[in-house]
């Protein structure tokens, strides 16, 4: 039986708290790792994630930001922000999951935006991701299974944008940028969705602005990347494009990862 793992922006929680739990019902994932929950944690809406099975950790604050991790399995320890990276903003959470086939660590991560480049957001998009790659080469010394799921907020490819020339000039897509996630792959972690699939103009978030869903001018910038254990059993990779066309939509949909 495969567990599956999903990454989801879900751009406030509370405000779309119907059209989340009729995702929840058809994805069916075991896992979640959900990005922009915008509010604090006395008020993320427990109980109706946990009438559906789910143990929930949240990382939340007023308004913006937030992360959260939501399984069907035990939840044993879990570790509130980035280590080594002193900051107030709610952006990671890890969890140790007991799942069914031994431990496995999940982390939620929001990376910063980073617009624009001319500015101090840049440079913290620059040290959030400098301070998540040594966070990980710490993990890869446990050799455990983990995933670490969510918005990086980076178009790896060209051919991850509608069209290169849009995002020029975006924090997404500057050199810097891709050449700080490229940093956390040459680690020896896998893009499950590159190990899965790999396919061109496959889209997880399209902007509310200009008709972007319409004509599927779409960036592919949710991503789950794997350790070499988790990665060995990866078994497939969905994107659950159609969360997008539903009535009080985030501007993100799921990306979903299978387990064997």
């Amino acid at each position: 039986m495969a567990l599956k793992i999903a990454a989801w922006n879900i751009n406030s929680v509370l405000a779309r708290l119907p059209t989340a739990l009729k995702i929840f019902q058809e994805v069916d994932a075991d896992i979640w790792c959900l990005q922009e929950i915008k509010c604090e944690d006395a008020r993320f809406p427990r109980f109706e994630f946990e009438a559906m099975g789910f143990n929930i950790q949240t990382f939340g604050q007023k308004s913006y930001n937030g992360v959260a991790v939501l399984s069907k399995h035990r939840i044993e320890e879990t570790v509130r922000g980035l280590p080594g990276l002193e900051h107030e903003q709610a952006r990671y959470i890890e969890c140790v999951i007991a799942a069914p086939d031994g431990p496995l660590r999940v982390a939620s991560i929001y990376a910063p935006n980073g617009n624009p480049i001319s500015s101090d957001k840049f440079a913290f998009k620059l040290d959030f991701m400098a301070a998540l790659r040594a966070h990980l080469q710490d993990l890869l010394k446990l050799e455990e299974r983990f995933v670490v799921a969510g918005d990086y907020n980076v178009i790896p490819r060209e051919v991850d944008c509608h069209d290169p020339r849009v995002w020029a000039n975006d924090a997404l897509f500057q050199p810097e940028t891709r050449a700080a996630y490229r940093a956390l792959l040459h680690l020896g972690l896998r893009d499950a969705y590159m190990q899965a699939d790999a396919g061109a103009h496959r889209y997880t978030f399209w902007d509310y602005q200009a008709g972007a869903w319409q004509k599927d001018h779409g960036i592919r910038i949710d991503h789950l990347l794997l350790s070499p254990r988790a990665a060995d059993q990866l078994a497939g990779v969905e994107i659950f494009k159609q969360a997008r066309g539903l009535e009080k939509a985030s501007d993100h949909v799921p990306i979903i990862a299978a387990f064997a």
